[in-house]
């Protein structure tokens, strides 16, 4: 008896200990929508595809400088050296001064006119995958949202089990005392005070667990939200009260083929890759620009002798270009693009699939959560009563410690699954919301 009171007492101090910790931290209410505000702007997690996004939409701007027209200027200053003229046979040799300083300055105008399509495509290109970049952040954060979701409910289950096993704790030990003034009366064993007080240094064994549980799980919250290290979230009591809206799977699954950003992320890949294939095709077509040019060089050594002059001369014009070659180099990276379009188009309709199958599972489990919590409301009275019959039955001998046992664990394991199952239809919910891309 003594071991089992020591061990009770340890329990009792270890738990002591470790909650101080925990109540001596800032508590802060908050509800699931308000952490999830608050991880919009703080998530370290979210930071990534933000920058993402920025940097997709600085490639449009990229992609639309090839609208601009080409500038190139050019200066030259050499040193050029004297020539000489011989006969073909290369006798008769005579030297040929030239004007040693050599310059030239030039200015180069192109501006593209018509170019198969390739800036168009390329910017149209950069749009689509800077729309795929922001699809990806909305999964990123609905991620996000769902992971705050279960730490937030989990939160929210362990400290009702909390409150649960300190009422048995509670419980236990007034009939620990009932016990033992029936010993002190010779109506009792010490076996049965024995028995008891391992039942109590279980429940504090217990309550030890689940304050760590709710210490890990608060610092996963308070970390993904990015909340001040030091805060202690306590879920919203008014969460189990909302009436969550029962719509039919086919509302659900219309929902999920309009918002999901996993559907919205394939359908993307499909046009993306489309695109790149009207890029590939681009290059078969001739590209045509505006060219205008000024030069001026000296000194001017196609006569001989050399003048030791500057020759300046302008142009405007239209310039045509056509890469001859892409008409057989181009049939392997066309069947490339068709490929991955293909490929593409196959993974929008796996995703698909996929979310049906998602929402189809969610929303069965969802149903089954309001059925469970009705049995478990059930299971709960019935172990009350029973739990109230045993007692009342041994406090006047008529039932036996293992009875009492028994009807105490029995009582415990219902009040459990009804806090669970509670939590459950908010779980399953969310998990609605988090599929169909509405969370």
């Amino acid at each position: 008896m003594n071991n089992h009171r020591l061990l009770t007492g340890l329990l009792t101090a270890a738990l002591l200990s470790g909650g101080g910790h925990i109540h001596a931290q800032e508590n802060k209410v908050l509800s699931i929508e308000e952490l999830f505000e608050i991880a919009e702007s703080n998530s370290v997690q979210l930071r990534p595809s933000f920058s993402a996004e920025d940097e997709a939409r600085q490639e449009i701007s990229v992609a639309k400088n090839a609208r601009l027209p080409e500038i190139e200027a050019k200066l030259s200053l050499s040193y050029i050296g004297d020539g000489f003229i011989t006969k073909r046979d290369f006798s008769d040799y005579q030297k040929a001064p030239i004007p040693h300083l050599g310059n030239g300055l030039g200015i180069n105008v192109t501006q593209p006119l018509y170019t198969g399509g390739a800036v168009t495509n390329s910017i149209r290109l950069a749009e689509l995958k800077s729309t795929a970049s922001r699809y990806a952040t909305e999964l990123q954060r609905d991620n996000i949202r769902f992971q705050l979701t279960g730490f937030y409910l989990d939160i929210y289950k362990y400290s009702n089990l909390r409150n649960v096993v300190e009422n048995n704790i509670g419980q236990a030990r007034k009939v620990l005392d009932e016990m033992r003034a029936r010993y002190a009366q010779g109506t009792a064993l010490q076996n049965d005070i024995t028995r008891y007080e391992l039942l109590v240094a279980n429940l504090d064994l217990q309550l030890v667990k689940i304050n760590n549980t709710l210490d890990i799980l608060n610092h996963n919250l308070v970390v993904t939200a990015g909340l001040p290290a030091g805060t202690v979230i306590v879920p919203d009591t008014m969460i189990l009260r909302r009436s969550l809206p029962v719509s039919h799977e086919e509302w659900w699954q219309s929902e999920a083929a309009e918002n999901s950003p996993v559907i919205s992320i394939a359908r993307s890949g499909v046009d993306i890759s489309r695109k790149a294939e009207d890029l590939v095709k681009s290059e078969r077509l001739p590209k045509i620009g505006l060219q205008a040019a000024w030069t001026i060089d000296g000194p001017i050594l196609v006569e001989i002798p050399p003048l030791d002059r500057n020759l300046s001369y302008w142009y405007v014009g239209v310039g045509l270009s056509y890469n001859i070659a892409s008409l057989y180099k181009n049939n392997k990276a066309l069947s490339k693009s068709k490929a991955a379009t293909r490929h593409a188009i196959d993974a929008l309709e796996a995703a698909k699939e996929n979310i049906n199958l998602g929402i189809r599972a969610d929303y069965v489990r969802y149903m089954e959560a309001y059925e469970e919590l009705k049995t478990q409301d059930k299971s709960v009275e019935l172990a009350e009563r029973n739990y109230r019959t045993t007692a009342t039955r041994y406090s006047a001998d008529m039932a036996l410690i293992t009875d009492m046992l028994d009807a105490a664990n029995s009582k415990l394991e219902a009040e459990q699954q009804l806090v669970n199952a509670r939590i459950n239809i908010i779980y399953y919910y969310y998990k609605l919301l988090f599929t169909s891309g509405k969370i």
